[in-house]
């Protein structure tokens, strides 16, 4: 029972502070998530898109923040720049659907033709859980690419 309680006391200590337990996820908030965008956004103009697509997919912190990150997809489905896994750059996921069948890619890439920015529903595995969760993904568009990042629901 005196363990018991000294875990409690240790977590509610760390949460106090701003801490973080490691074996709780932090998952990002949608603000976050804009953020990050519009800060890719700002940089790909900037610096030019092979300089932050190298950095994004280099998992540089500025477009990495908790469980979210940025990628990057060219209007065909073709991933430019991937945060998370730098295996998928190069390859195209138009056909990619969720567990519900969505082919999310390419609505994402549709939803990116028709305007310059928006959020989109869809579901993906939370790597914090392992479990297939619902998740938003926040894009703009610039010239023929759409650039997101997204957040799992609460």
């Amino acid at each position: 029972m005196r363990m018991k309680q000294f875990h409690v006391l240790a977590i509610a200590a760390a949460m106090a502070c701003g801490c973080t337990p490691s074996f709780a996820a932090v998952h990002a908030t949608k603000d976050q998530a804009v953020a990050m965008v519009k800060k890719a956004v700002a940089a790909i103009k900037a610096q030019g898109a092979a300089t932050v697509y190298k950095e994004i997919t280099a998992k540089d912190p500025q477009f990495k923040q908790n469980d979210s990150y940025v990628v990057v997809y060219g209007l065909d489905g073709t991933v430019l720049a991937h945060g998370s896994n730098a295996k998928l750059v190069g390859k195209n996921l138009i056909n990619v659907t969720d567990v519900d069948g969505t082919p999310f890619v390419q609505q994402r890439v549709a939803m990116a033709k028709k305007q310059p920015s928006f959020w989109q529903d869809y579901k993906f595995v939370d790597p914090s859980t392992k479990k297939i969760e619902p998740k938003e993904m926040y894009c703009e568009r610039v010239d023929q690419t759409a650039v997101c990042s997204g957040v799992y629901k609460p």
